[in-house]
């Protein structure tokens, strides 16, 4: 099983939850919406009998499973869902601290190095616009990259590009002989400049 901590007393407060929705086989499912970026969420949701998917991992908990979305494992290392009752009745919280951090899988040095300048230094500066940037691989020592959030149909996306992005990269790797942008910019519903 995943590195995730379900406790006791989430299981019991799921447990009762699932127990109203008078479903057999109902359980719960795990995953990381909009993983390794700044707009991550951890979700749990209902998953009645037939919604879960082949290459979910399967936790058998006290009354039910708990299916952990295969793509999120990565971004749920080290979660913890817990239930802590108060006089309100209680709360359920997931603290999943790796959700919001890019997973690095790639092959070798280079690929962790743009994803350190990317998420130390460049990320923060296009957050303040809503925006963020990841790498998707490394083609023949070109740095292929997506933009995401605000940043995505951006009419100032190729100044930050070239001026910004490229030029921070390529300074700082050498080996780098370029940078390649793969996003679809006619999405422009959320672009902080239109």
């Amino acid at each position: 099983m995943s590195n995730i901590n379900i406790t006791e007393s989430a299981q019991t407060y799921l447990k009762g939850l699932l127990e109203k929705q008078n479903v057999d086989g109902i359980g719960v499912r795990l995953f990381v919406s909009q993983p390794g970026t700044a707009y991550a969420e951890t979700c749990l949701a209902y998953c009645r009998p037939g919604e879960e998917k082949r290459d979910d991992e399967q936790v058998a908990l006290e009354g039910f499973i708990a299916y952990l979305d295969q793509p999120s494992l990565p971004f749920l290392e080290d979660a913890v869902v817990d239930y802590v009752a108060d006089k309100l009745g209680g709360q359920l919280t997931i603290k999943a601290p790796k959700a919001k951090q890019p997973a690095v899988a790639f092959d070798g040095p280079v690929e962790q190095q743009i994803v350190e300048i990317l998420t130390g230094e460049i990320n923060p500066g296009l957050a303040s616009h809503g925006g963020e940037v990841r790498l998707i691989r490394l083609e023949e020592d070109v740095a292929v990259l997506q933009f995401g959030g605000g940043c995505q149909g951006c009419s100032a996306v190729d100044m930050t590009l070239k001026d910004g992005v490229e030029k921070t990269l390529m300074e700082r790797i050498p080996v780098l002989k370029g940078v390649r942008d793969v996003t679809d910019h006619s999405q422009r519903e959320n672009a902080y400049y239109k």
